[in-house]
């Protein structure tokens, strides 16, 4: 179900930029920049509300009439043909497409705690591998058919996803107690809801992250395209999707290393590897692209899954929806700002120039990670010392 929603989701990611020049013949990096600040403050405004509305609601019926909605909303967009009415519609989509994001939580809630790790990295391949063939698709509608018909496709995810929910629901072992739930709900001031450790410390420093990452998608596929020699959507597709093939391979490794993995000091060394990762993109040599796209995929696979596991680990079962949401909320903003940005400093500088900006947002954020996890850091190495001492 997760993979459905991502590949549908994303065809059209890498290739925004595109999309609006053919479709409506407009070629300033702006707007593109635009439209993904208004996607994201969509979900920004949706995924907390989607909450409130599970508070009353169970899952499943939620996300049946939200996914309906989406569908049908998507297929309408096929026959839009002002700027405007796009928007409208678009974005309406995004806001119900926006209940999806419920699971997370909710399959975080069912598993085992012990378990978190690996289910939030196997859950993170899927996204990835959703990214992959999303991009893949995306470039394949853009070099042999008319764009428009992307949008039917990606209403079929959201129709599918309509009857699996169906299914789910109608299994009595997938359907949550909502009674039971309903009691332990304990209702906190809204000031009191957000002002968490847990939720400012994460929050805050994934959104720096995600500012840093989404401010190099937007236009990646048009810096690869003027560095390298190549013309093809799919190979593009391909150069965007490297990070995401990666993820694999670290997914595998970090299964193999199993809960021998000690979170909070896997984050700096990923961080630095992320920083060189984004260096080696923005050289303009087709090689380093490659291996930087490479180094930048296993840096930031560890880095979000790493601080997913922290967010879950303080927090507790019956507020996962509702401090992911807050959590969500401040990565997001991240989005907002990156999206808002990246269209300026390509339109006024170069497409390299993000490049430079994320690499001092990942420095910001390994300064501020080591000093407000400083006390956890020592924590977890005074335990190895002890540990290999006793083992001696």
């Amino acid at each position: 179900m997760t993979f459905v929603a991502v590949v549908s989701d994303t065809m059209l990611h890498p290739f925004y930029p595109q999309f609006f020049s053919h479709q409506f013949g407009i070629d300033a990096p702006e707007h593109t920049g635009y439209y993904l600040a208004g996607c994201c403050l969509t979900i920004m405004i949706a995924f907390p509300f989607w909450a409130w509305v599970h508070k009353k609601y169970q899952l499943f019926d939620i996300l049946m009439i939200t996914q309906l909605l989406a569908g049908i909303l998507c297929c309408s967009i096929f026959w839009v043909k002002s700027i405007e009415l796009f928007w409208t519609l678009a974005l309406s989509m995004i806001f119900f497409k926006g209940s999806y994001l419920l699971m997370y939580p909710f399959i975080m809630k069912i598993d085992k705690e012990e378990n978190h790790t690996s289910s939030i990295s196997i859950l993170s391949v899927i996204v990835h591998f959703g990214a992959i063939l999303g991009a893949f698709f995306g470039g394949s509608i853009l070099d042999w058919f008319d764009v428009k018909y992307v949008f039917f496709i990606m209403a079929m995810g959201d129709f599918v996803q309509l009857f699996v929910c169906f299914y789910l629901k109608n299994n009595p072992k997938a359907i949550e107690d909502k009674a039971q739930e309903e009691n332990v709900v304990e209702k906190n001031s809204f000031i009191s809801d957000w002002i968490k450790p847990n939720i400012l410390k994460v929050g805050g420093l994934t959104m720096v992250l995600y500012f840093s990452t989404f401010l190099i998608r937007p236009f990646f596929v048009e810096y690869w395209e003027s560095t390298s020699s190549y013309e093809s959507n799919i190979l593009a597709g391909f150069m965007y999707s490297i990070p995401a093939f990666v993820g694999v391979v670290a997914l595998i490794y970090s299964h193999k290393k199993g809960k021998n993995q000690q979170v909070y000091k896997l984050i700096l060394p990923s961080i630095l590897m992320g920083i060189c990762g984004i260096a080696l993109q923005g050289s303009g040599y087709v090689l380093s692209i490659i291996f930087g796209r490479m180094l930048y995929g296993w840096a930031v696979f560890q880095i979000y899954v790493q601080f997913d596991v922290i967010a879950f680990r303080n927090s507790q079962p019956k507020e996962y929806a509702s401090d992911y949401s807050k959590i969500h909320f401040l990565q997001n903003l991240g989005v907002l700002f990156s999206s808002l940005v990246s269209g300026f400093v390509v339109d006024h500088f170069s497409l390299k120039m993000p490049f430079g900006i994320a690499i001092v947002g990942f420095i910001i954020a390994g300064v501020f990670y080591g000093w407000a996890y400083k006390n956890e850091i020592v924590r977890k190495n005074n335990q190895n010392k002890a540990s290999m001492s006793a083992a001696v």
